[in-house]
């Protein structure tokens, strides 16, 4: 008896019929938002790099992180701009620095409705740029980064922040930080540890964002864009040192990096939709090249299918928001 005629379509006549079958889902409280705020704000600032993105007062994030959470994003994730900067980055450390007191803002207006995260990393606030401390002759000094990380993170801890991100990519940061936090009575405190960082061309915006003064490149410690089995590597070590998630940045250049870390790994997966790849896509839609919304959400469903349970993106609110009304 022959087989019936097989027509794969019939799941794709209706958008209700589509839904149904859809293999992957992006959920709302899946998606963390980056903010940024600057010291010394009184309104927020744009990002010319970044359209829609802003530098926010300490005003406007208290707002901006109650939108969020009214959206049902999953997450915010906090990066502080001082208004002046040291060749150790100690504003970091400060409790009265920047982050430290925008965590705390933050922590006050959505407590625990959504998860306040907190970039752990030098480069904000150090005179130089780089993502740790400097040697005479200008290198990064390893060991002594992980030391200002460790003050950094109960810096943080102390300000209620629910999880760390410690992103400079320094060996053995993640150690550092968990005893750190363990040994201040800060236990429950979980790290999100930036696991997998391409030294990538894609982050160029970000840096107009926190007003980077880096000068040269960040190659020595950040990865080369040729290599996954280091990924893999690294991956390892954060997990063994005891990372309670890890993240791949960027995203969308590295989904096969995604997909390879998911299956190397029990622990959640994040990836960082990072400022270039958002800022490629808000300049084609200005052009009118592309749709804007459908590009966004094809993008979010692609991380996610790759295997990336949580992803950061600056669309986090506004992606929260189409979603709940497709879904």
């Amino acid at each position: 008896m022959p087989y019936p005629e097989i027509r794969p379509r019939r799941l794709r006549r209706t958008a209700a019929v589509r839904r149904l079958v859809a293999e992957t889902r992006v959920d709302p409280a899946e998606l963390v938002v980056p903010m940024f705020v600057k010291e010394g704000l009184t309104e927020p600032r744009a990002i010319v790099s970044m359209p829609g993105v802003l530098q926010h007062s300490r005003d406007s994030l208290r707002k901006a992180a109650a939108e969020a959470v009214q959206a049902g994003v999953g997450g915010i994730m906090l990066f502080g701009v001082p208004e002046s900067r040291d060749e150790r980055g100690s504003g970091g450390i400060d409790p009265g620095g920047i982050l430290n007191v925008a965590i705390r803002d933050v922590v006050a207006e959505v407590g625990n409705d959504t998860v306040v995260m907190s970039d752990l990393c030098l480069d904000e606030f150090t005179s130089h740029g780089h993502c740790g401390l400097l040697t005479p002759d200008g290198s990064v000094d390893n060991d002594a980064t992980l030391a200002a990380y460790a003050e950094m993170a109960v810096a943080q801890a102390d300000a209620g922040v629910a999880m760390v991100g410690p992103s400079g990519m320094m060996d053995g940061q993640v150690g550092a930080v968990r005893r750190a936090l363990d040994a201040a009575g800060h236990t429950d405190v979980a790290v999100l540890a930036y696991a997998v960082k391409y030294a990538s061309a894609f982050f160029g915006p970000f840096r107009d964002a926190v007003e980077s003064a880096l000068e040269g490149d960040r190659r020595t410690y950040q990865q080369d864009p040729a290599n996954l089995r280091e990924s893999l590597r690294e991956v390892e070590l954060d997990v063994a040192e005891g990372a309670d998630l890890v993240m791949v940045k960027p995203a969308l250049p590295y989904l096969d990096v995604v997909s390879a870390v998911r299956a190397a790994v029990d622990v959640p997966v994040a990836a960082y939709q990072v400022s270039g790849e958002y800022a490629m896509v808000e300049a084609a839609a200005a052009n009118g090249w592309i749709d804007r919304e459908r590009v966004m959400l094809e993008t979010l469903t692609s991380i996610r299918r790759a295997g990336a349970q949580i992803i950061l993106t600056y669309w986090a609110v506004e992606a929260a928001q189409l979603l709940r009304q497709r879904y």
